[in-house]
């Protein structure tokens, strides 16, 4: 299948650059999975298209501020490093900027020596692999130290880094946030929980690979990037309860519904609790085992989450219900606008 088929024109003014002042007020658009039916409403009123005894499955990752600004022993030149994942103890795949500065045994300090990073050779994928030497604990340093790794497409500065987290967020480990969750206010959950809808957790870290357009010609030539989840004894055994007596499973985010699918998948359509590294690729004629619904943003022309996107609800429906929000003049990528796919 060609790639070509999920491109579209989007305006640049659709970008949305900062996040609105509530969670909850932006706007959502309904897809009718079987009939490309679309509704447009507010995000409020999500609650009333759950029904006692769904199942919404949220994301739970917190993302790490992990950008760093230091200079390079010895020459003084300036260099940011963006950690990507954490291969043993203290030692990360990062990328760095400018690359070419940093060789195997160079040396970058931050915060006046609070924290330092050697060279310890490179990734697979041309980063560099870097170990940091630091007193106390890392996280807390890199809180003081580093700042938020927005997506590329967004030009301006967040105020608030906790408005690029949930609301839900607690394991830290994520390059970026599981942006369908930014909708969802205490509010919001308490009043789903209210109606009879079950909250369950999963983890998954999201890698930057998530932001990459596929930039093979067809879909089957592309190599999905490999991020890490967790689902816990007690989440696997409320969705399979939840799955056993009719309910809906619905999930917030590219993320959750990919490890929702990684396990159904191993477990023909069950669930189970487990960790690991999930590269699974979903695109049209994927069969779904996992989810009967998501919540999702509207994501980048050719990339792989609006393949997995028209999975669910067919290509037509979803390329049709993005020229419609274009239209519409919704907003797009991470502090944009919601869909609903039922």
């Amino acid at each position: 299948m060609k790639v070509e088929l999920f491109d579209f024109h989007l305006p640049e003014e659709l970008i949305a650059q900062v996040p609105l002042k509530e969670r909850d007020a932006s706007r959502l658009m309904v897809l009718h999975k079987d009939t490309g039916e679309i509704q447009h409403e507010s995000f409020k009123s999500v609650i009333d298209f759950f029904q006692q005894g769904d199942c919404l499955v949220l994301n739970n990752t917190r993302v790490m501020p992990a950008r760093l600004f230091g200079v390079k022993e010895g020459t003084g030149a300036s260099i940011e490093i963006l950690l990507l994942k954490q291969q043993e103890a203290d030692i990360w795949e990062t990328l760095v900027k400018p690359a070419k500065r940093i060789k195997e045994g160079s040396v970058i300090t931050f915060g006046s020596g609070v924290l330092k990073a050697t060279c310890v050779g490179t990734s697979d994928h041309g980063g560099r692999l870097m170990k940091f030497d630091y007193d106390g604990i890392f996280y807390e340093v890199l809180d003081a130290l580093g700042e938020m790794p927005l997506p590329p497409y967004i030009k301006e500065q967040l105020d608030d880094r906790e408005r690029y987290q949930t609301v839900f967020s607690r394991e830290i480990g994520s390059a970026a946030a599981p942006t369908a969750g930014l909708h969802f206010t205490e509010e919001i959950l308490e009043h789903l929980k209210e109606k009879g809808v079950h909250l369950a957790f999963i983890t998954l870290h999201v890698g930057l690979g998530t932001f990459r357009p596929v930039s093979a010609e067809t879909i089957e030539e592309h190599e999905m990037h490999a991020e890490f989840y967790q689902v816990t004894e007690e989440t696997a055994t409320l969705l399979n309860d939840v799955r056993s007596k009719g309910g809906r499973i619905i999930s917030v985010g590219t993320t959750s519904t990919r490890t929702l699918e990684t396990i159904a998948t191993k477990y023909d359509g069950k669930f189970a609790a487990e960790s690991g590294w999930t590269d699974i690729f979903i695109y049209p004629g994927y069969e779904f085992k996992g989810i009967d619904g998501m919540i999702t943003n509207f994501h980048l022309p050719k990339s792989s989450l609006i393949m997995l996107v028209s999975a669910l609800a067919s290509r037509e429906y979803v390329m049709g219900a993005y020229e419609t929000a274009v239209k519409e003049n919704y907003r797009f990528f991470s502090f944009g606008d919601a869909m609903l796919i039922i």
